[in-house]
């Protein structure tokens, strides 16, 4: 869902990451697999500006060859409720109200910084008519 492909490139001694649909996240490594380590919290980081932006997600494309990175679950659960909350056009103070929280709750329970409960996401997605569905693959 969140599959962003990235694109290492050697840099005098260390890899450069970026990301082709996420303009906003670059980070490097010592060797690729540092970068790519490294590129989960700089993708984190730069989709933290497009919901404290209150902007759509970029969508990831697909790149035949490339590596992706993904966001954490946590993170990826909260990405696609905020979706969510953009494709239905309800805004925080809306949800707030459905879910019988105070404002702060819903900007704690989007703050990619923040360690939410699973509990309250659910409660979120079930405000918006939806339900998380956990695969482990």
């Amino acid at each position: 869902m969140f599959d962003y492909p990235v694109i290492p490139t050697p840099d005098d001694g260390t890899v450069l990451v970026t990301f082709p649909d996420v303009p906003e996240a670059i980070t490097f490594g010592a060797n690729e697999e540092e970068a790519l380590n490294h590129a989960v919290d700089a993708l984190e980081t730069a989709l933290s500006f497009y919901v404290d932006d209150r902007k759509p997600l970029p969508v990831p494309s697909l790149q035949a060859g490339l590596p992706t990175v993904r966001p954490s679950a946590l993170e990826s659960i909260k990405l696609a409720v905020y979706r969510e909350m953009l494709v239905q056009g309800v805004r925080k103070a809306e949800l707030a109200r459905r879910l019988g929280w105070k404002a702060p709750q819903v900007d704690r329970l989007f703050d990619l910084n923040h360690a939410s409960r699973l509990d309250q996401l659910e409660a979120a997605a079930k405000a918006l008519g939806r339900h998380i569905d956990v695969t482990l693959a």
